[in-house]
């Protein structure tokens, strides 16, 4: 065979792979549209302003600030997402290398006097072949290029699951944070309550003893003192149980957590600029990678119909075979090209259920896309409807908590005076006592309600050099 020819058919099946490289069965993505409503209903800003990144560094608090920076190094959830990404890229470049011819290095030795289909040698031979072997299933019908596309997809979802578990981390930390100091706070009002309640009950037993007051009022006061101790040991139980669930959530074995700026002292979030409706589609990591993940499996439809038809493979080998090993490099030059074909005729309707399977399963994907969305958009709703509302119920709150402080120091005056009863006193302090409860807790719940909204926003990426930046201060820090 002439060198022309060995070149001619190299080529032809080359430029024949070509011309059907192009071609790639299955259907083509397209992004699902969703009707989505022009403005938030409870939105009153009604901007176009996206909300800002490090929302928590609204709050003005260093050590919150270093709180969320530890748990977006240490956390075990966040390294495992950012191990999954890894796994997602190794995986992109296995399903890839499909794509592209395979070399492997084919070598032989062998020793005898029969050569196979039932030729013998009246003498004993030698057999030496080393030689590069080409395989390269030609991607005539896309199957390789769209289980690449599939695994592209899979991990720009990881990339968004990633985000998505930041934002969702983050919000923990700061709500756990903020719950903490709502504990604190109310265990300190337990207790500066209790102390009160000792001295008043110190009082009132002096006056029993001579014979001032009746016994009952004795009875009041001993009870009222045991419902303020009853509540530090509860406060107590539940600032320790926070700490521990705030340490997991920096990574940490359970510990004391050193705070910040105290609940009370603290100033309620300016409005939050919301910003459009389509806005809410592309900042939302979930929905980014719900949507990332139907292009995954629309992908996995054109892997399946590819495997209904035939599969053509070509296999290319030039090397050198001698009968000595001495000579094997001088030998003659060894050298075949060759192509098959298989392909399914009858296998009882399977390939065409695959299909089918994969075709259901981007339907059930595309439900949840579109559920996502809309889950999206009820959380931005509620979370609206929360800070509007919890920051109505402060206001009122801390209303109810002045006017009980002063009905307290009224009732207490009125007493000394003997103008009322002793019940009086009790009923008072009982208000004032419940009443600034109640304002730590609407404090923190107003708080979360804002940590909420930003978290249904999107708010919160953390971009890879903000990453990087992060963990290399917090290592500075250590130092």
């Amino acid at each position: 065979m002439s060198k022309r020819f060995k070149i001619r058919s190299i080529l032809f099946l080359f430029i024949f792979g070509i011309l059907f490289y192009s071609c790639a069965v299955g259907p083509d993505f397209q992004k699902p549209q969703v009707e989505i409503p022009k403005y938030f209903n409870y939105d009153s800003l009604a901007t176009d302003s996206l909300v800002n990144l490090k929302w928590w560094e609204i709050f003005n608090d260093p050590v919150l600030d270093t709180l969320v920076i530890t748990a977006l190094n240490e956390n075990k959830d966040v390294l495992i997402a950012i191990s999954r990404i890894e796994e997602a890229r190794a995986n992109l470049g296995f399903t890839k290398a499909d794509i592209f011819p395979r070399i492997d290095l084919q070598g032989q030795a062998t020793r005898g006097n029969y050569l196979g289909g039932g030729t013998k040698l009246d003498s004993e031979v030698n057999g030496f072949f080393i030689a590069p072997v080409v395989n390269w299933e030609i991607d005539f019908w896309g199957k390789f290029r769209r289980a690449n596309e599939s695994a592209k997809a899979q991990y720009l979802a990881s990339e968004f699951s990633l985000r998505k578990i930041q934002i969702s981390l983050i919000t923990e930390v700061v709500s756990t944070y903020f719950i903490l100091l709502d504990y604190r706070e109310r265990l300190l009002v337990s207790e500066r309550t209790l102390d009160s309640r000792m001295e008043s009950l110190r009082i009132i037993q002096e006056r029993f003893n001579e014979g001032i007051v009746p016994e009952i009022d004795l009875n009041q006061a001993q009870i009222q003192k045991e419902i303020a101790a009853a509540t530090v040991p509860l406060y107590k139980r539940l600032v320790a149980q926070t700490e521990n669930s705030l340490s997991i959530l920096l990574g940490r074995m359970p510990s004391s957590i050193k705070t910040g700026i105290d609940i009370d002292v603290r100033d309620v979030p300016p409005d939050i600029p919301v910003g459009l409706t389509s806005q809410l589609l592309e900042r939302r990591p979930d929905i980014s990678e719900s949507l990332f993940l139907l292009q995954s499996q629309n992908a996995n439809v054109g892997v399946a119909v590819a495997q209904m038809f035939p599969s053509i493979s070509l296999t290319g080998i030039f090397g050198l075979a001698s009968d000595d090993l001495s000579t094997l490099t001088n030998g003659n030059p060894a050298w075949s090209i060759s192509g098959s074909l298989l392909g399914p005729i009858f296998n009882f309707g399977k390939n065409t259920s695959r299909v089918e399977i994969e075709e259901a399963r981007t339907e059930q994907t595309l439900y949840q896309y579109e559920n996502t969305v809309l889950n999206a958009f009820r959380e931005v709703e509620d979370a609206l409807v929360e800070v509007e509302t919890f920051k109505e119920q402060l206001k009122s709150t801390e209303r109810r908590y002045l006017a009980a402080k002063n009905a307290a120091m009224l009732s207490q005056l009125r007493y000394d005076g003997g103008v009322t009863s002793y019940l009086e006193v009790l009923e008072s302090d009982r208000t004032l006592f419940n009443a600034e409860l109640q304002l730590s807790e609407f404090r923190q719940l107003t708080f979360n309600s804002f940590i909420k909204l930003y978290k249904a926003l999107g708010g919160g990426w953390i971009t890879k050099e903000e990453y990087v930046e992060a963990k290399k201060n917090q290592q500075m820090q250590s130092k």
